[in-house]
């Protein structure tokens, strides 16, 4: 297991702020403290390390440490970066991957802890593809005969939902309305992804559930597209922004027209809040706060609490059964191959004495033997997801920085990517119930002032080949200067279809984009003032 060098120093007093400058020794302290601004706390002061390494976002925060939770943040590293294998878990550590997976690790899809690669081929062995497929019908409804995240691997005796052998990923030239050039003669390129998945792939039927209603999708409408991760640094953080104030950004953007999500938020009550009505009380009580798609509320019962289950299929004592479909259930114990070799893996499934009926149960019914993730992994594996640091900005009091900080709020760009919020008490909820308020297995982060750069809505920038729906969470700025250190690419947006700073912007130019006003005024600054801007945007 790697190393972590913590770069920090934690003051007495909050104010004014000092950092230890000796890279030679990590745990020294300057003989001269120098006095820093608060903007290089990016994290605050419970949540900054300063770290500028390949390991930048790998690191504990400070709350880790006060906390005492050291050591479990550690062994939850270690679930987060080694593959699960699929021997059962009673023989192996980090047993139980299966019967149908995404990845066998955690790592494949966030490399280095950031933000997923670009890809040219679908291969979900290869570390950074961190690529999730999102196959709907031409409404934008999800595939019922897949799972939300479409599973391309098994383990014997079982066959893929989708082959992945067969999936093809092409990237097509794009040149916007100004020739993908400025007026001065610099010119930029843009990419963007088509992916072809031939009818032979799926091995399960097309079908679309609406209304309670099930019926099969014609091939011709099937609508596929990609979707990466995001680092997972800094979460905890976000988590941490109190419910209150994440309302009242809503109420502030819709008093000046800004166009929201109406099936999140409208007349200035949430339309829709996140509810867990399998380990929770089904109540809608919890904003929505994470994904692109704002998908999930509280980190508690987020992204990462349910990746480490339906990513591996791992059983947990909250989630005793497995991330699967009743189609492909349905299919699978119909399969001549699978009932051939059904009891030769699973003999104690010889229960009913009818095959079909006995494949059916072992995938779709709770499963009766021990979980394959104790209750102490999976909150070791929280408290390493909650106590992930946000590297510190950089060159924070440069004149390159302070000009392009100046610009990206005069052009607009800091409306949507917002600077900074403050943290409230940090009276975490959790809707599976798993985790109580104030539970001491978990970091917490009470009134902080954080700098993540986004406004936490959804917004939309009409691109060629968009992401489901349009609408697109403000993904967070914070430390993605640092990823091709740490990641070995800087590819950005929800596909990766951005290769750099510059790209990314020219993507939310469409005419119809919530974005186009601050890329026209991009347009219109000279070559040093965008240089200066993508070197705020890359120090932050």
């Amino acid at each position: 297991m790697k190393m972590n060098k913590l770069k920090y120093f934690l003051p007495i007093c909050a104010m004014p702020l000092f950092v230890a400058c000796n890279d030679d020794d990590d745990n020294s302290k300057p003989d001269e403290p120098t006095e820093l601004s608060e903007e290089y706390y990016a994290g605050g002061l419970l949540g900054t390390v300063f770290n500028e390494t390949s390991s930048a976002y790998e690191q504990p925060t400070p709350a880790i440490e006060n906390a005492g939770l050291y050591a479990s943040f550690k062994r939850g590293e270690r679930l987060f970066e080694n593959p699960y294998a699929t021997t059962p878990a009673t023989e192996s550590p980090l047993g139980g991957l299966g019967p149908l997976y995404l990845r066998a690790s955690c790592l494949h899809c966030h490399p280095g802890y950031g933000h997923g690669q670009r890809q040219t081929e679908y291969n979900s062995n290869t570390i950074g593809n961190g690529y999730l497929l999102v196959i709907t019908d031409e409404t934008d409804t999800y595939l019922s005969s897949l799972t939300g995240m479409p599973q391309t691997r098994a383990v014997a005796p079982f066959k893929a939902p989708l082959d992945e052998k067969q999936i093809r990923i092409d990237w097509l030239s794009y040149t916007d309305e100004w020739g993908n050039s400025f007026a001065d003669g610099e010119t930029y390129s843009l990419i963007y992804p088509v992916v072809t998945i031939p009818k032979s792939a799926y091995y399960v039927p097309l079908e679309v559930t609406k209304n309670g209603t099930t019926s099969v999708v014609p091939y011709e409408n099937v609508v596929v597209r990609l979707e990466s991760t995001i680092g997972v640094y800094g979460t905890g953080l976000l988590d941490a922004i109190s419910d209150e104030d994440l309302k009242n950004q809503y109420l502030s953007e819709e008093r000046v027209g800004v166009k929201l999500n109406p099936a999140i938020f409208a007349n200035g009550e949430w339309v829709k809040q996140y509810a867990n009505s399998l380990q929770g009380n089904g109540q809608q009580e919890h904003p929505l706060r994470f994904t692109y798609a704002l998908s999930r509320g509280p980190l508690q019962d987020a992204a990462g609490a349910n990746a480490i289950w339906n990513i591996t299929n791992v059983t947990r004592s909250d989630r005793m059964y497995h991330y699967m479909t009743a189609t492909y259930a349905r299919t699978a114990a119909k399969d001549p191959d699978v009932q051939a070799e059904f009891y030769t893996y699973f003999p104690q499934y010889n229960k009913s004495g009818d095959i079909e009926t006995d494949i059916y149960n072992y995938l779709m019914k709770p499963t009766e033997d021990e979980p394959e993730m104790t209750d102490q992994e999976y909150a070791d594996f929280m408290a390493w997801h909650r106590g992930l640091a946000v590297p510190a900005a950089r060159n924070v009091d440069s004149d390159d920085f302070k000009k392009g900080k100046e610009l990206f709020t005069q052009i607009g760009c800091a409306y949507c990517h917002r600077p900074s919020w403050t943290t409230g008490d940090d009276r975490f909820t959790d809707p599976a119930r798993f985790f109580t308020d104030g539970d001491v297995r978990l970091p917490r982060y009470p009134n902080q002032k954080i700098w993540p750069y986004t406004d936490m809505v959804q917004h939309k920038l009409h691109m060629k080949n968009d992401i489901r729906t349009g609408w697109c969470r403000t993904t967070p700025l914070w430390g993605r200067g640092l990823s091709r250190k740490c990641t070995g690419a800087d590819d950005r947006l929800h596909d990766c279809r951005a290769r750099n700073v510059i790209e990314a912007i020219m993507w939310h130019g469409s005419a119809d984009s919530d974005a186009r006003r601050s890329v026209e005024n991009f347009r219109a600054l000279s070559k040093e003032e965008r240089d200066a801007i993508v070197t705020f945007i890359e120090s932050i």
